[in-house]
């Protein structure tokens, strides 16, 4: 291995923000420096929902600009999943991508299931169902007869897109190409069948190529593909030393699951809508989407529309003194899925369901973590039945790492220990696989050992004491199942 420092850059686009960081390996360990961030927002326009993907390309070119004094040795790029654009056959992007909770698949899961039963897009995809999924978006443009679709020439997910910008190579990434419900891991391809049966055209879509694949270079530069969806990069820089463990991706949303070798289409995998997304070298990512800490980030943004401006430290130090577990929702539940004023969807919901509305904003604010952890409990206990995988610890990574109540309640609820870091999972995770396909790093496990070794890991041990009895996290998650 080359012992010599290389530097890569990480451009990493999520839900809110995006940033391009340059990582530098010594051979030994990883240096992480931020060259330049910025806000990822919305735009509306004519009453749909879209990202601002030309603001996106001038910051990143922007970051990238900051980091080519570095002399880095590659850029890779991850995004969130599922969302799309669509080019002509001139390689012009047509209209600007649409964001997944936008309102256009409404209906659209039972449009679908009127001309593929359900079990049969599950058997093709192996995908957990949720209306916001690439499938239901492009089966919204079949049914309103879209203009954009009959001139598409060629389908490109969000980072597939930036990467066509960087290089000119018109490719999908594996992981992000089997989150939109439209490839089928029995056969490693597009699902053919299904897109014909949905009436979605299958010949816009391009080769799909593996993590690691170099797709070209960017003024001098060459371009990886990493984990190009941001939870597999996420999963890659998990510190596993076992192959018994779990984890959780958490930020906006929360991706909760195991790493497996091979995607388990099973009728009970279906019946626990469970996901199996592509993961680095030849892994699987058994998830479930528990919606995260969206939740939080809506209630923070009513409070301040009324003039309460909380930090999420403050609200964490808030839900600490509040009365632990009077009242639980299932994160999950369409009401929360659009942006709005979520303090009155979770006291609505609680009255609803014949519990105590949470009144403050640390009462609520300690309703949405312990109703997160039990949530937690809920997908690692299926996922451990699905797969006949046994779990002995559970890795949380990610900015949520951050927030050491949630972390506590989560080793609380789930009777695990949990180990928390790196908080730039996925940051990092981009990295690695660039450093391996640079033949830097041999392999992931010697990759994940590099993240092992970071200092700033932090472990939380189950509580037992008369604080948070195991007895009273068993008695709420009954409460939790039986919503």
């Amino acid at each position: 291995m080359n012992m010599k420092s290389k530097t890569v850059l990480a451009v990493d686009l999520g839900a809110e923000s995006g940033r391009v960081m340059a990582v530098g390996f010594n051979g030994r360990s990883l240096h992480l420096q931020e060259l330049h961030r910025f806000p990822n927002t919305t735009v509306t326009v004519n009453g749909a929902l879209h990202w601002n993907f030309l603001r996106l390309w001038d910051d990143i070119q922007t970051g990238i600009a900051e980091g080519k004094a570095l002399r880095p040795a590659s850029i890779g790029v991850d995004t969130w999943g599922l969302d799309f654009g669509l080019l002509d056959r001139q390689g012009n992007l047509i209209g600007n991508p649409v964001h997944y909770r936008d309102g256009r698949t409404q209906g659209m899961m039972e449009v679908a299931f009127a001309k593929a039963p359900r079990a049969d897009i599950f058997a093709q995809t192996g995908i957990q169902f949720m209306p916001i999924n690439t499938l239901y978006q492009l089966l919204s443009l079949v049914e309103s007869d879209s203009p954009q679709l009959r001139i598409a020439h060629t389908f490109l997910t969000a980072p597939d897109l930036l990467n066509y910008w960087l290089t000119g190579a018109k490719v999908c990434e594996f992981s992000n190409a089997t989150t939109t419900q439209l490839f089928n891991p029995t056969t490693h391809a597009w699902a053919a069948d299904l897109m014909t049966r949905l009436g979605i055209p299958g010949h816009i879509f391009p080769e799909i190529v593996p993590p690691g694949t170099r797709l070209g270079s960017y003024q001098g530069i060459p371009v990886m593909a990493p984990a190009c969806h941001d939870t597999g990069s996420a999963v890659a820089a998990v510190p596993a030393q076992s192959r018994d463990f779990a984890y959780i991706s958490s930020g906006t949303w929360s991706l909760v699951g195991l790493e497996v070798d091979e995607p388990i289409v099973t009728p009970e995998a279906l019946a626990a809508n469970v996901t199996n997304e592509g993961g680095v070298y030849g892994t699987y990512r058994l998830l479930k989407n528990v919606m995260g800490l969206w939740i939080l980030q809506q209630c923070r943004a009513s409070w301040a529309a009324a003039g309460q401006n909380y930090s999420y430290g403050e609200l964490v130090e808030l839900a600490a003194q509040a009365e632990p577990l009077t009242a639980v929702f299932n994160p999950n539940d369409p009401t929360f899925l659009p942006p709005g004023d979520h303090p009155q969807r979770i006291q609505d919901y609680c009255r609803q369901t014949g519990q105590p509305a949470p009144q403050t904003p640390g009462a609520v604010t300690r309703c949405v973590l312990e109703s997160l952890a039990l949530a937690y409990r809920e997908v690692l206990e299926q996922v451990q039945k699905v797969s006949n995988q046994q779990v002995s610890i559970l890795h949380i990574v990610g900015g949520g790492t951050q927030n050491q109540l949630l972390n506590q309640m989560t080793a609380n609820a789930t009777g695990l220990p949990v180990v928390a870091g790196p908080i730039e999972a996925t940051v990092i995770g981009n990295a690695l696989v660039q450093l391996i396909s640079l033949g830097e790093i041999a392999d992931l496990a010697q990759a994940r050992q590099i993240v092992a070794e970071m200092d700033e890991l932090k472990t939380y041990e189950p509580e037992s004491g008369a604080g948070s009895p195991t007895a009273v996290w068993d008695e709420a998650f009954g409460r939790y199942q039986n919503l």
